[in-house]
């Protein structure tokens, strides 16, 4: 059965490579770095979304000649001298989209610096796609020094794709206002499946933004983080502490149990909805796209989730 599922699984990933989606990524960021007043109005034309009509060409000359910028420039075209590598991945990611979603258009994908706004690294719209991509610089970078360790641990080239991916989940996710632990869960489950399908050539611990060691980590301690929410009760509980301690990102999970606090990777209820929405798919005959509107309480009920041991 493992032998089919793999040969199955090669087929559909070499149908998909066949749809061979090329991007075009427009490296704005570079032709703001050299900009003058001369060739700014030029700019401004073609990128007219990159600008705000609040602030002046004065504003943006001085902008682009302040020294801490130019040394967020030259941190970026050094890391980014060549991005083959990542428009590769986003090119597969575009054909995996156009084969889930038929009336997906890849959309134009933009570069540009955003001050290291690491909460907003990319922006997907229908048409247009940007990526901050001073926001990709390593973990250990200088600029990201006062940024959390949990954090940092994201801020690398090789999650660009990562973020596109749960970008477009955002988007194709039907969400109700969330009422309960479990519906929240399975927001984000449903969001982590949606990149197993989207970048299946990406690791597991990159799609959830975990080193190997966390998800090594949570798939060891499976069976008992779910004997602790259900124990508690904590899978219909309303209680918006547990979003905090269990579900946005944080070093670790708050159990409130010192041997358990200190080594648990943060984001354990995604983590559990995770493995819930993968129950639900491997148990029932549902498309992707019927799945992501789906409610949250249905998948739970269908998926007869049972932990790894």
């Amino acid at each position: 059965m493992l032998f089919f599922s793999c040969k199955n699984e090669s087929k559909l990933e070499s149908t998909i490579a066949k749809i061979n989606t090329k991007v075009k990524v427009e490296r704005f960021d570079l032709l703001f770095a050299n900009i003058t007043y001369k060739t700014l109005p030029d700019l401004k034309k073609a990128y007219p979304f990159m600008f705000s009509e609040k602030y002046t060409d004065t504003f943006w000359i001085a902008k682009v000649s302040d020294t801490l910028q130019r040394h967020l420039f030259k941190e970026v075209e050094k890391t980014f001298v060549n991005f083959d590598d990542t428009q590769h991945d986003i090119e597969s990611l575009f054909n995996h989209l156009k084969y889930n979603f038929s009336e997906f258009n890849p959309p134009r994908v933009i570069t540009t610096t955003s001050d290291v706004d690491y909460r907003n690294r990319v922006i997907v719209t229908d048409t247009i796609v940007v990526i901050g991509l001073d926001n990709y610089l390593g973990s250990n970078h200088e600029f990201y020094e006062n940024i959390p360790k949990y954090i940092r641990e994201d801020l690398k080239k090789e999650q660009i794709v990562v973020d596109l991916a749960g970008a477009y989940a955002e988007r194709y996710i039907y969400q109700t206002q969330s009422k309960t632990f479990l519906d929240e869960m399975i927001y984000f489950g449903k969001q982590l499946y949606f990149k197993d399908v989207m970048i299946p050539f990406k690791s597991e611990a990159s799609r959830i933004g975990y080193t190997q060691a966390q998800i090594d980590w949570a798939i060891a301690n499976e069976n008992d983080v779910w004997r602790y929410f259900v124990e508690r009760e904590l899978l219909f509980s309303t209680d918006t502490k547990l979003s905090g301690r269990f579900i946005t990102p944080a070093p670790f999970s708050k159990f409130y149990l010192e041997d358990i606090d200190g080594e648990s990777p943060g984001r354990l209820g995604q983590y559990i909805g995770w493995q819930i929405v993968k129950a639900y798919m491997d148990r029932n005959e549902v498309e992707l796209k019927d799945m992501l509107i789906t409610d949250a309480e249905e998948i739970f009920n269908n998926s007869k989730f049972k932990p790894r041991k």
